[in-house]
């Protein structure tokens, strides 16, 4: 599936990654109980963005960033200022 929303100058478009629904020894969570993602997908950038492309996974300022729902997908547009680092 393509990715509906184009990003302007130095803003980069991200995916919250699926939060892990088992733990290590195999006990499965819960959806109140499974932790929040600290990292995102990027799945699209702007122009401007040097330091990120698309396919990284970001960790970014927690409240930096602006929630978008395009159908059932959601999303989140980022400055690229507001990165953090980069997850290898």
């Amino acid at each position: 599936m393509s990715n509906p929303i184009q990003p302007l100058a130095d803003y980069i478009v991200a995916q919250n990654e699926e939060p892990e629904t088992k733990t290590a020894s195999g006990i499965y969570l819960p959806g109140g109980a499974q932790e929040k993602p600290k990292t995102v997908k990027v799945v699209a950038v702007g122009k401007d963005v040097k330091a990120v492309k698309v396919g990284d996974r970001i960790i970014y300022k927690a409240y930096s960033s602006t929630d978008v729902k395009v159908g059932r997908e959601e999303y989140l547009l980022v400055k690229e200022e507001d990165v953090l680092a980069t997850v290898k």
